[in-house]
């Protein structure tokens, strides 16, 4: 048996009998680097971080390409820092699950410190050792990973949230917020001899180190109107030769830890490997299992230096081929493929991703989605090849049994997704002379089962529970009087608000002529149950390609 916590070094037969790979380096040593001249920051020290950055620091240290290891921060969860960090020594183990069942295991240790942070009390002294390294010449880099929201300012009536509208208004010495607490910790490095800073969001969402700024910038100016801070301070901020917020586009399917991953831990010999569930809902463990498949393209743009990220597989480039791969992903390639398997998956009552793409009509249905209606017109990177990688998704990565991603994990917040999926591409066929979007047949077939999809009703006739979505209660307003069971009824005046919407797809989608194709497709899966798999395979028997 051996433990994450045993010494590698000394033991490390024990860790490889159970078929673990263990670094070279000295934690020790790292770590006393690290404390001495922090060079790297990470906030969000979640499942991602553990599969992702972690690895890329700990291949870059044992290549001897970097001297020092980073620190971590979390200010969502002080569970996380106290079971998984502390508990274990600040390590952790990386499984990667692949399609043919076989494992990769690989224990990383490049962690020098893990801090927790909340909202800031009479308790200080997390903010100051914050502080003291912020305050550091030799840190040249902090990294994100903690979701969209982790961003977000504002509330859906565009009213600040009560912990951001407490900072604004409040000295600059106790942030509730993490954007405040971050904005906290730049005033303090600016205080301290203005020495740059890239600030570089991982998160998976478009222009990621845009919103970044964004919310940055938005607390600064408010403490500037308040009179907590001058305009040098904003300059700096603005000034991207000292404060840059590089793009980036991620990509890793790294769900939370696998009881099936755990159980066979237990079997090689690992101990750590129970499941921990915090009180936050967050499930942990000392181990996290991830995919086998991974991006992540980087903006070139970090004004105190970096590390070598290319030598581990990065890809750093400029900001519009970074912005071309994320459009790649999320309107070609993958969002639009996640999204129909979402919705279908949801009221065909799939159970994970990897069944549902063993279904003929499913796997039928993205592949024209994909190679089809998108390919046709997505934008070359370059740097990824979009045949390429869409190959890798349909054929190896979404039929992956042991990556436990689940449809209704993905359907939450369609709303918010649905028009960037499907919008841009309907946009390219609307901008290309050669090209009608009114020819597309499978994206609008998508749209019309989301609206099947906000009715409540699944394919058998009987209510589901919608996965969590901001803007449900309002779309279900808006379809909720029409009848299931009726396919001959009106439904123009229900659903032509939602269509008609260029906030959503960018375009009325009555006028680029989909409107009434989505409408009748709409229709006949009203007529009872089974419709909507009997529309979808109409489509699939009348207008499919082949792309097996």
């Amino acid at each position: 048996m051996v433990k994450i916590t045993d010494d590698y070094k000394k033991d490390k037969q024990a860790f490889a009998k159970a078929g673990i790979k263990v670094p070279t380096y000295s934690q020790e040593e790292i770590a006393k680097k690290t404390l001495a001249a922090p060079r790297w920051v990470h906030f969000g020290g979640g499942n991602l971080f553990r599969a992702f950055h972690a690895a890329i620091a700990s291949h870059l240290i044992d290549a001897g390409k970097l001297d020092e290891g980073i620190i971590v921060v979390d200010t969502h969860d002080d569970s996380i820092i106290e079971n998984v960090y502390k508990k274990f020594n600040n390590r952790m183990l990386r499984v990667i699950t692949k399609a043919d069942g076989s494992q990769d295991r690989e224990l990383f240790a490049p962690v020098a410190d893990a801090i927790y942070t909340g909202p800031v009390t009479d308790d200080t002294s997390s903010l100051e050792k914050l502080k003291d390294i912020f305050n550091q010449a030799s840190l040249q880099l902090a990294t994100f990973s903690i979701t969209e929201k982790g961003y977000a300012l504002k509330d859906a009536e565009g009213n600040f949230f009560a912990p951001v509208a407490h900072d604004i208004e409040n000295e600059p010495a106790k942030p509730q917020n993490n954007m405040s607490l971050l904005v906290t910790l730049l005033l303090s490095r600016f205080k301290n001899g203005a020495t740059p800073i890239a600030l570089l969001s991982t998160d998976n969402f478009s222009e990621n180190g845009d919103k970044l700024k964004d919310s940055v910038l938005t607390i600064a100016k408010a403490w500037q109107k308040n009179g907590f801070v001058d305009q040098d301070f904003i300059d700096y901020l603005s000034d991207d030769s000292k404060v840059s917020f590089p793009l980036s586009m991620i990509d890793r399917i790294t769900p939370n830890p696998s009881e099936t991953v755990s159980e066979s831990l237990k079997k090689d010999g690992f101990e750590d490997a129970d499941l921990i569930h915090t009180e936050s809902h967050t499930t942990i463990a000392a181990f996290t299992n991830t995919e086998e498949a991974h991006y992540l393209v980087v903006e070139d743009k970090f004004p105190n230096g970096r590390p070598a990220f290319e030598d581990d597989g990065v890809i750093m480039t400029d900001r519009d081929t970074v912005n071309l791969a994320d459009q790649m992903k999320v309107t070609a390639c993958l969002n639009p493929l996640h999204t129909a398997l979402a919705i279908y998956g949801t009221i065909l009552d799939f159970k994970s991703i990897s069944s549902e793409v063993q279904d003929p009509d499913m796997k039928r249905l993205i592949l024209q989605i994909g190679y089809g209606e998108d390919l046709p017109v997505v934008q070359d990177p370059k740097v990824l090849s979009p045949r390429d990688f869409i190959d890798e998704l349909v054929n190896k990565r979404l039929p992956n049994p042991y990556i436990p991603d689940t449809p209704q994990r993905i359907a939450a917040d369609t709303s918010q997704k649905v028009g960037i999926r499907y919008g841009v591409t309907i946009q390219h066929y609307v901008d290309d002379p050669k090209r009608n979007p009114a020819d597309l047949n499978f994206i609008p077939l998508v749209i019309a089962t989301w609206l099947r999809y906000l009715m409540g009703i699944n394919d058998e006739g009987e209510k589901f529970q919608p996965s969590p979505d901001p803007l449900w209660d309002d779309l279900h307003a808006q379809v909720a009087d029409i009848k299931f069971g009726d396919a001959n009824q009106d439904v123009h005046d229900a659903i032509k608000g939602i269509l008609s919407n260029k906030s959503i797809f960018g375009n009325d989608l009555y006028v680029v002529g989909l409107g009434d194709k989505i409408e009748s497709d709409f229709k006949e899966m009203l007529a009872g149950k089974g419709t909507i798999r009997k529309t979808l395979q109409k489509h699939l028997d009348e207008e499919s390609k082949n792309f097996d």
